[in-house]
């Protein structure tokens, strides 16, 4: 049975009321809530998270500017948030095969400079952010989904739908089936992270990227390692460019020594990339064969691994911000700063923006109605000085790493050096990620060494420390529109494409009844939806699986 035939045989579902509806229980979505019980502790606010609890889905590098968690929660220190470990030193190295040229302090740009920031968990920061919303009387669904947009006959959003239990892999109800449930809300607020996807849906049926350049993704792929304790340097920040990257695919790795004796790692690929070959896990794998990466772990233990997707278009893919009944706030609009390499503070203040438009609208009677006060005070903010003097970053590197380094050092070092906080000239786009793809012909292909099992890994021992679970009858959340173009169109030009950029073995092509066929083993999606992204047809479309599925992340 499809999803309407249920409803239509099982309807109508039950609903609940509230003021805000918000949903994502990530940074953004908690410091919407929190910010409105602070305005108007009267006001009924449900934040829906399909994690099984705030943070679990969560994953980021991170370093984490402070400044929006001081504008929300001043006295987070006395509240013990896990702030824990001040960066106490940056180094940005450009990488050669074999050989590590190290930038001198004096000349790294401004948005590479992390004094005053912190190296975190985000993940133990979102659970942090959910107690502190709990505490104010925020309601938090974990392990639930919002699974549908809900409009009213005006076609403006009332609320969201979440999704159905117990539905069998045939379609079929069992026994266990529970119907969805309606959460109406007066305003919704889209929190759901980096290519949403009802955010998607939403930006689709109002036409909110209308005008804008479209948007560009990367592919974050990351490790956490515990490291023998005569190689933590607690507070040490290094970022690299160049090797593995060749001249045309943008990417850099990121390496930060939490406190006890941990280090977060990792590689970020733009999903931009041209050749169908490339595998951004497999990248990551050999990035950490480096001299300058192998020293830092080595003789260490790989104790977690993630993946997830990050908007990187910056401000001029930015979509319009509201429409009627609801916005979208922190990645699902594309707050993330790629220059910086930073996001969590961005999706804080977004959150906490649109949170200071609803309130008075509620407070002055309104619903369902455009928030115009949200997208008016983000122009005004520190947040859009911010994004507006890094706009042009991810628009040189389409245009080869050379130029792109060498434009940002103008932009982000120099510019500022003259007393310009802001480029006076604006770069654009107009080609998507998943038009990018060479034929696969037409392209060298690439020949990546095997796991050793002590730096280097596969993907399926790295699912399994991810903590990767769905129950295993229900239907596939990763869906095809047409089941015969991965084979015909995919296998034919790309060579399969998605069983290399997807980072946790979902696709793979096999040989049955002498033809081939694609395999999705939705069991081991960590929801990082590149594929939603990087598919060339767009023929694979990411719906939300039974709440609670996915990856549990623990440090990450």
């Amino acid at each position: 049975m499809t999803p309407a035939e249920i409803l239509a045989a099982q309807g109508p579902r039950e609903s609940m009321e509230y003021d805000v509806v918000v949903v994502g229980g990530g940074p953004a979505g908690l410091a919407t809530a929190i910010r409105l019980k602070q305005l108007d502790a009267t006001l009924s606010v449900v934040v829906l998270e399909k994690g099984s609890e705030p943070g679990a889905h969560i994953l980021s590098g991170a370093v984490m500017d402070p400044r929006a968690l001081n504008e929300l929660l001043p006295d987070w220190q006395a509240r013990g948030a896990p702030l824990n470990q001040p960066v106490t030193h940056d180094e940005v190295l450009f990488l050669d095969a074999t050989e590590a040229r190290r930038t001198p302090p004096w000349l790294i740009p401004g948005c590479l400079h992390n004094e005053g920031n912190f190296v975190i968990s985000l993940g133990a920061v979102t659970k942090w952010l959910g107690e502190q919303a709990d505490a104010l009387g925020v309601e938090i669904f974990p392990g639930f989904t919002a699974a549908e947009v809900l409009h009213d006959e005006q076609g403006r959003v009332r609320g969201v739908a979440t999704g159905n239990l117990g539905v069998g892999k045939d379609g079929q109800l069992l026994s266990s089936f529970q119907l969805g449930m309606e959460l109406l809300g007066k305003y919704t607020v889209f929190a759901e992270g980096a290519r949403g996807h009802l955010g998607k849906q939403l930006i689709a049926r109002f036409g909110l990227d209308q005008g804008r350049d479209p948007q560009s993704y990367a592919l974050g792929v990351k490790e956490l390692w515990e490291v023998p304790a005569d190689k933590a340097r607690p507070g040490l920040v290094v970022h690299t460019a160049g090797w593995p990257m060749d001249e045309h695919t943008y990417g850099g790795g990121f390496l930060y020594h939490l406190e006890g004796n941990r280090v977060t790692l990792g590689f970020v690929t733009g999903l931009d990339y041209q050749n169908p070959w490339l595998s951004p896990f497999e990248e990551m794998q050999r990035w950490k064969t480096h001299p300058a990466i192998r020293a830092h772990i080595e003789g260490g233990k790989r104790i977690g691994y993630g993946a997830r997707a990050i908007t990187a278009g910056g401000l001029l893919s930015l979509p319009k911000l509201v429409f009627p009944g609801g916005c979208l706030v922190g990645c699902d609009a594309g707050m993330l700063n790629a220059a910086r390499i930073k996001g969590s503070h961005a999706a804080i203040k977004s959150g906490m923006l649109a949170a200071e438009a609803i309130a008075p609208a509620l407070q002055a009677g309104r619903a369902h109605d455009e928030l115009a006060a949200y997208p008016e005070a983000f122009e005004k903010s520190w947040l859009h000085e911010e994004l507006h003097a890094t706009r042009n970053f991810k628009q040189w590197f389409k245009q080869g790493n050379t130029i792109g380094t060498l434009m940002t050092g103008v932009e982000q070092w120099l510019l500022p050096r003259l007393g310009i906080k802001s480029p006076p000239w604006t770069i654009h786009r107009k080609t998507p990620d998943h038009a990018r793809l060479h034929a696969a012909s037409q392209v060298p292909r690439i020949a990546y060494p095997k796991p050793d099992g002590k730096l280097t890994f596969d993907r399926l021992s790295s699912v399994f420390i991810s903590n990767t679970n769905h129950e295993e009858n229900q239907p596939a959340h990763l869906t095809l529109k047409d089941a015969s173009v991965p084979v015909a169109v995919n296998l034919e030009r790309y060579a399969g494409p998605e069983s290399r950029y997807c980072p946790a073995g979902v696709y793979e092509y096999v040989q049955k009844d002498g033809a081939e066929q694609l395999v999705i083993n939705a069991q081991n999606c960590v929801h990082c939806k590149t594929c939603d992204i990087k598919d060339p047809t767009q023929n694979i479309v990411w719906v939300t699986p039974e709440g609670g599925g996915g990856p549990n992340y623990a440090g990450m």
